[in-house]
């Protein structure tokens, strides 16, 4: 009976390690995000024992796939195994790992504070840490795309073309962060940033996913699209990601204009 329950209760999932955390001489909590599930927490007995099976599948940004067994506070890992170890190429670099721990810390936030929309935020974490692992573009712009596109598939959408109060076309010079986008001179609200108009097309080729843009942005823009996708993040989640602090960002000699 008792192996007939257990069997009952356990599921499995593909997942990517968000973070892990010990739990008292031996184990380990580890938080993961799968499409089916959203955020898994879930126990890995004995995993800091050098005799540990899980080994290296339960490290952050390590894609697995995990067989679990339901719990009252906490989930019981029972296998794991690695389908890509991002982790392993990411710590390599301080800017990509640190860049994947804002990313983490952000993706965790977006999904417990969502029901029902698991299958976006993972794919779009998935696909950032997995360009990130790849080295294909600056760790900065991966992150930030990332983050714009995670807060829109969350319904806080930005618009960087169309004045977000009165809906009239653009180009417009002004970024609004409450309003959450650009400005017409008409509606500007005292505050808004002016930053330049190659922070704001960077900043709509980042939510578009559009590389071919992205890539040829010179550092200043850089800085001002990262400066406005901070302010961005922490307004609508209400909180700093602390990962943030720890991200190098493209500095700039002078901060954009506000007025």
């Amino acid at each position: 009976m008792g192996r007939a329950t257990f069997a009952a209760r356990s599921y499995r999932a593909t997942a990517l390690v968000l973070r892990t955390q010990p739990l008292g001489e031996a184990d380990r909590i580890i938080t993961l995000l799968s499409a089916e599930h959203g955020i898994i927490r879930a126990v890995a007995k004995g995993i800091r024992k050098t005799s540990s099976r899980f080994g290296a599948s339960c490290e952050p940004f390590t894609l697995v796939d995990v067989q679990l067994v339901h719990g009252r506070s906490l989930d019981i890992l029972t296998q794991a195994q690695t389908r890509a170890p991002y982790g392993q190429y990411l710590a390599a670099d301080y800017s990509r790992y640190t860049a994947a721990c804002a990313m983490a810390e952000t993706a965790e936030r977006l999904t417990a504070v969502e029901t029902g929309y698991y299958s976006a935020q993972y794919r779009l974490f998935y696909g950032a840490v997995a360009t990130l692992a790849k080295a294909e573009h600056d760790p900065q712009l991966i992150l930030d795309s990332y983050l714009l596109r995670a807060l829109a598939a969350a319904g806080w959408a930005p618009s960087f073309t169309d004045c977000v109060r009165c809906g009239a076309p653009g180009p417009h010079s002004s970024l609004n962060v409450p309003l959450g986008g650009v400005c017409c001179s008409s509606c500007r609200p005292p505050g808004s940033q002016t930053p330049g108009a190659e922070a704001i097309e960077l900043l709509a080729a980042l939510l578009a996913g559009d590389w071919s843009v992205a890539d040829q942005a010179a550092d200043h823009a850089k800085a001002d699209a990262g400066r406005f996708v901070n302010s961005f993040v922490h307004y609508h989640l209400e909180r700093q990601v602390k990962a943030l602090a720890h991200v190098h960002r493209t500095a700039r000699n002078a901060s954009p204009q506000e007025s």
